[in-house]
């Protein structure tokens, strides 16, 4: 019988060697730059409304990135059923965040991550949400036949305690990449399972490699969102449950995130944050005429300090105190400021939502951190 736990052998000399070394290289920089947290856990947040738009096109879902915003804002109300379906998944993306990730993954966890991601929806839901299938089922346009109903369970069991197991960091690539495909190929449930798998993956990500990192956590995007087609032929190249197959599988995913963890890192780059992506967002919302001049100077100031106090715009919003209290009231109301942690006094930049949010979208998609997939959004 077929050990579809068995971690296949590389040869040392082989392209997937080297990008697992590779990643090995750029882990240890993750979560050492000089981009605030809090700044930083604002573009993560970004990059779950991204990703989600991602793993919706997958299935077929063609809402753009920037509609995928306006749910942030609560712009689009009542849903649709494809803007229900990319709200849905984001939710649970930023429900992940906030467990503990040395927590297990449990069959608890897998299926409350399905009836999450199915909830509302009718076309692409599940009767029976947060329950494994009950019925044999084939997956269209593939010519693999997930294993019979009445072995799922004990299916997923075996795909927890290997995707739980404590590996060596040079293994957990492959841990992740091999757990993600038998997650697909197991079908756990009626529907829904590409999206969940990708968020199963998402929370292996956060419990190995970047388990001490906090929002350094990454959420693939080119793994699965740099071309449909290639993810998946690479998972289908795997369903053989052979050497050739998986290691095929295993490159594709390695090289995704390897992609991935490159641009993470520049995103940690204080500098690069502001010159490269925020400064020319700013610009833009200046050019649209979103913000008056005094606007983009007050909120340039406070892109280069991070956090500020009222009296801290006092040289660049001209006025007395209680001006500037007006301006910075209607700031917030605008969504183009937020109050940060350390306190209603405190403010910074809202970078995951409001009229800034779609022009950073679209300064990273200029950077090169967009996607494929989304690339005639």
């Amino acid at each position: 019988m077929t050990d579809l736990y068995r971690l296949p052998p590389l040869a040392f000399d082989s392209d997937l060697v080297a990008t697992l070394f590779e990643i090995e290289r750029l882990r240890a920089d993750i979560g050492t730059g000089t981009t605030p947290r809090d700044t930083y856990a604002e573009l993560h947040r970004l990059f779950d409304t991204v990703m989600s738009v991602v793993s919706a096109r997958i299935e077929g879902n063609h809402t753009t990135v920037y509609e995928a915003i306006d749910l942030v804002d609560g712009i689009e109300d009542p849903l649709t059923e494809q803007l229900r379906e990319i709200a849905n998944i984001t939710e649970v993306a930023r429900h992940l965040d906030e467990l503990d990730p040395a927590e297990p993954l449990t069959h608890g966890l897998i299926r409350d991550l399905h009836a999450r991601t199915v909830q509302g929806l009718s076309r692409e839901g599940d009767p029976t949400p947060g329950a494994y299938r009950n019925q044999d089922v084939a997956i269209t346009g593939s010519a693999h036949r997930p294993p019979p109903w009445v072995t799922v369970h004990a299916e997923m069991s075996s795909l927890l305690e290997f995707a739980n197991a404590e590996r060596p960091l040079h293994e957990q690539m492959m841990q992740i990449a091999l757990s993600h495909h038998r997650f697909v190929w197991i079908h756990p449930f009626r529907n829904g399972n590409g999206r969940v798998s990708r968020l199963f993956t998402y929370a292996m990500l956060r419990r190995t490699i970047f388990a001490t990192r906090g929002f350094s956590a990454l959420n693939p995007t080119a793994v699965f969102g740099n071309d449909r087609a290639a993810y998946i032929a690479a998972l289908e190249a795997a369903d053989a449950l052979d050497d050739e197959g998986t290691i095929a599988w295993a490159s594709f995913f390695a090289k995704g995130i390897r992609e991935d963890i490159t641009r993470l890192i520049r995103l940690q780059d204080r500098e690069y944050v502001i010159d490269a992506l925020v400064g020319p967002a700013l610009a833009r919302l200046a050019r649209d005429g979103q913000i008056t001049t005094s606007e983009h100077r007050a909120l340039n100031e406070v892109l280069n300090r991070g956090t500020v106090k009222a009296g801290d715009l006092a040289e660049v919003l001209l006025g007395t105190a209680s001006q500037r209290s007006r301006i910075i009231r209607d700031l917030l109301d605008r969504q183009l400021l937020q109050h940060s942690v350390e306190g209603p006094r405190f403010y910074r930049l809202a970078l995951s939502r409001g009229p800034l949010a779609p022009r950073l979208i679209r300064q990273l998609d200029a950077l090169g951190y967009l996607p494929k997939m989304l690339s005639d959004d």
